[in-house]
């Protein structure tokens, strides 16, 4: 094993890594009855930390 193959990386850890860089998630769910599409739910949602240096998308609401 290397170095690398050893490594443990906590949870809190890789969460603050992810959401120090952001993290995008995708989806689609239809509900189908005999072949027939029902309802389609198309899912996006950005995931991302915010501060003084990435302000919110949605400005200032206050």
């Amino acid at each position: 094993m290397t170095v690398v193959e050893r490594r443990e990386v906590a949870l809190v850890d890789l969460l603050d890594r992810l959401l120090a860089g952001g993290v995008v998630i995708t989806g689609d769910i239809t509900l189908r009855i005999a072949d027939v599409d029902l309802v389609r739910i198309d899912l996006n949602a950005l995931i991302s930390s915010v501060n003084k240096n990435v302000p919110a998308p949605w400005g200032d609401l206050v």
